[in-house]
């Protein structure tokens, strides 16, 4: 059975197959795609099928999926062209004849109101319409939206935002990977045709809580500022984002308070069959990794 996972050059994608290759999974059996192949030679290097994919040319696509039993599809990072994106790599599968897809979506992203969730509502969309077997993994947001920001909470004694009391389960893109190379292999003799996974870490947490976890790992006061979202979105502006992608950021706070992005569904830990990283851990680790 031949597996595909698409972005393999980005952060979750080179996980998802790396995922792949630890449980078992034979590299011969594995195809990693990219729009730049050479930015993923050294899995070639190890056996895997690496072969050009880009979700802009379909004869790309066409190209990549021949053959391929399962596919794990990717979201794009070009927000604002992924419903057109997404369905260039669902048709190409469809003509192929790929018997499963698996998308990597957003929490309840049928009836969320986050601005991010309009373009994965869109492709399940597409997916549902295509006819092809499929499953849904709807991520929350990534432990790394957090852990990467590390230096800058420690710089300003600081996290800011505009999250409220919201929870938010947040899990690493290598727990997501995990459960993602799970659904796509098959394993456990679970077809997982028509599931819908609303993934997120076990432990949820608040902005406030993030702060004190982020003071106690670091044995120092770290405050939270809630923020209105429209001075949170003027305060990344003025830290030097982009306005579009600092409005995005802001929504993201917005649905955060609403709960958009809270699941207490257990369908993480339960593909992984293990507990999902908890935050304090994973700041921790980023705190070795880079240290104050």
């Amino acid at each position: 059975m031949t597996l595909l996972v698409t972005g393999a050059s980005g952060h979750l994608g080179r996980l998802v197959v790396e995922a792949l290759l630890e449980r078992g999974t034979p590299a011969a059996d594995v195809v990693a795609t990219a729009r730049t192949p050479e930015s993923i030679a050294d899995l070639a290097d190890r056996g895997v099928q690496v072969r050009r994919a880009d979700y802009t040319d379909p004869a790309s696509l066409d190209a990549a999926f021949s053959g391929v039993d399962r596919l794990l599809l990717v979201s794009g990072s070009e927000v604002g062209q992924r419903v057109a994106q997404h369905a260039n790599v669902i048709d190409a599968a469809a003509r192929a004849g790929v018997g499963f897809v698996a998308y990597t979506s957003i929490t309840r992203a049928d009836a969320s109101d986050l601005v991010l969730a309009a373009e994965h509502r869109a492709t399940e969309e597409l997916l549902a319409a295509s006819e092809l077997p499929h499953a849904l993994l709807r991520n929350s947001w990534y432990l790394e939206n957090y852990t990467g920001q590390l230096p800058t909470f420690l710089e300003h004694g600081a996290v800011i935002g505009a999250a409220g009391a919201g929870r938010v389960s947040a899990a690493t893109r290598a727990d997501f990977a995990d459960a993602a190379a799970v659904v796509l292999a098959g394993q456990g003799g679970v077809e997982h045709e028509g599931a819908v996974y609303e993934l997120g870490g076990d432990q949820a947490f608040t902005l406030g809580e993030l702060a004190e976890t982020v003071g106690r790992v670091a044995g120092r006061e770290i405050v939270y500022t809630d923020l209105p979202v429209a001075d949170y979105t003027a305060a990344l502006v003025a830290a030097g984002l982009p306005e579009g992608y600092a409005a995005v950021l802001a929504d993201g706070d917005r649905g955060l308070a609403a709960g958009a992005l809270f699941t207490d569904s257990g369908d993480l830990s339960r593909l992984t069959g293990r507990p999902t990283t908890g935050l304090e851990d994973a700041l921790r680790a980023a705190l070795v990794a880079h240290p104050a």
